[in-house]
């Protein structure tokens, strides 16, 4: 893996009417394709579990294994494939959409019912779960033991992943999700990299993932959410899905470069603000969309503001 490199770990605070009530620290590191480090702030070693930033790849399942094509799927429900979404109507009948045209009745997602919800299907990881039911079904795999570790459909999103890091599948260190699915502890530079393959155009299989996420970034999160709103102002030049406890990961459409940043105390707050920052001194979004999410995630409320302190040291 890359060279270790130490250098100040960025710091989010909390304003209130100009006074510091709260601060957050933030790990960052930017790689290229080839998974060489080349700007960070904190350490690029530091790790933690991708969590929701990983679907990106568990979609590799679907759209390897000729899934899409059986069973008529389209960009729109590979992107709510990738999705963490909000559970609202247009997304449920999105994931109902996959099941139906794969004959999967929706009492076999095994993800929770949120609470005051009445179905899996309005679960924010729904998606996803319709997804790997997909591929069991295409592959003449169980249906009702998909979230095992040992099931063929984790096999195998674990062997795309850990052949994009170029890793024994069995090095990986894997816990429980909170839906239930399998998800991995990685350092901060191994996100990076996945999320610069992901952009750079080499794979078939990633190019139409990266299709559908910004063809329909509405799914991926919903209006006013930070993936959405990011990918639709850019307009298709990046690719952005974020996980829990405060992970943030980000693709540059096109050159293989991804970003990758974790909040040390899981802050959602936190990891936007330093997002947007970065994303500037990157040149990544011009002044016009960096003010514009500013707004949208930075301003808290009349009194409250997050500030962002530190840049990423370029190597």
């Amino acid at each position: 893996m890359a060279k270790r490199h130490h250098t100040p770990a960025i710091e989010v605070q909390l304003l209130r009417e100009g006074i510091v009530e709260s601060k957050h620290h933030v790990q960052a590191v930017v790689c290229d394709r080839r998974g060489r480090v080349l700007s960070v702030a904190g350490d690029p070693e530091s790790g933690g579990f991708i969590r929701s930033a990983l679907k990106p790849f568990q979609a590799l399942a679907v759209t390897s294994t000729g899934t899409l094509e059986r069973y008529n799927l389209t960009d729109r429900d590979l992107a709510v494939i990738c999705s963490s979404h909000r559970g609202n109507i247009e997304q449920a009948r999105q994931v109902f959409r996959i099941l139906w045209q794969c004959n999967i009745e929706p009492d076999q997602l095994q993800c929770p019912i949120p609470e005051g919800k009445h179905s899996p299907l309005e679960h924010n990881c729904s998606g996803k779960h319709a997804g790997m039911l997909a591929v069991c079904q295409q592959c003449k795999w169980p249906l009702t033991t998909y979230l095992k570790r040992n099931h063929p459909v984790q096999a195998l999103i674990l062997s795309k992943v850990a052949e994009l890091l170029q890793m024994p599948p069995d090095e990986f260190i894997g816990v429980r999700d909170d839906c239930g699915v399998p998800t991995y502890f990685m350092q901060l530079n191994q996100m990076a990299s996945l999320f610069s393959q992901l952009a750079s155009g080499d794979s078939l299989d990633m190019e139409r993932i990266v299709r559908a996420m910004t063809q329909y970034p509405e799914m991926v999160a919903g209006d006013g959410h930070f993936d959405t709103e990011l990918m639709r102002m850019s307009q298709g030049k990046l690719v952005s899905k974020a996980g829990a406890e405060g992970v943030q990961c980000i693709g540059r459409i096109g050159d293989g470069m991804g970003l990758a940043l974790k909040v040390t105390d899981g802050a959602k707050r936190a990891k936007y603000a330093v997002a947007i920052h970065l994303l500037r001194q990157l040149g990544w979004i011009g002044p016009d969309i960096a003010d514009a999410l500013a707004e949208k995630f930075l301003v808290l409320g009349s009194y409250k503001r997050l500030t962002v302190e530190g840049e990423l040291a370029m190597l």
